[in-house]
């Protein structure tokens, strides 16, 4: 055998050699990953705890029409609940699927009507882990003028939980909505 077809037989045999490794390697990836999406779908809830002041009650029922206000008014479809300061009303939108939409309302007075106001929405999701409120989303604003009703349209897509509104403007308390629970 000549120099140049051994050269030739090792460079092929090399490159198979690569091609295998590689293909066994996206083969590994492949199933690994797989193991682990299947693992964490299978995974149990954690042991139940003594609920703590602020979690909400494991005995709950799923809610299909949730209470949102602190005037525990029901959440309907209709946009025009009316507000009073220290208060969230909120209301639920049409969605499709796990989409679901929300109006929350509530007025924000402003103690030096010279001056502008800012404030802000969370909507804060319950960890079961933490055994705390999470911030799932915020938004911030701001008006001049005494007082004015605000809105805010959160959206929650595939992530049931427990939820809750707040809004807290600059040099007053945080308002805070009942507790509401999303479902898929």
């Amino acid at each position: 055998m000549s120099t140049t077809k051994t050269a030739a037989v090792l460079a092929s045999g090399t490159a198979n050699a690569a091609r295998l490794f590689v293909a066994a390697l996206a083969f590994t990836s492949a199933y690994v990953g797989f193991s682990a999406y299947s693992n964490a779908s299978s995974a149990t809830e954690p042991a139940a705890t003594e609920p703590a002041a602020t979690e909400p009650a494991a005995t709950e029922p799923a809610a299909t029409a949730v209470t949102l206000s602190a005037r525990e008014a029901p959440v309907t479809e209709e946009l025009a609940i009316p507000v009073r300061p220290g208060e969230i009303s909120l209301s639920a939108l049409t969605g499709a699927g796990c989409a679901k939409s929300y109006v929350a309302r509530s007025v924000v007075v402003n103690r030096d009507s010279a001056q502008g106001v800012q404030y802000r929405w969370r909507l804060a999701r319950w960890s079961p882990a933490a055994k705390a409120w999470r911030t799932y989303v915020t938004e911030y604003d701001g008006f001049a003028g005494a007082a004015r009703t605000v809105e805010w349209r959160p959206q929650i897509s595939g992530n049931p939980g427990w939820y809750r509104v707040e809004v807290a403007a600059e040099g007053a308390e945080t308002v805070k909505s009942d507790r509401f629970q999303v479902s898929c």
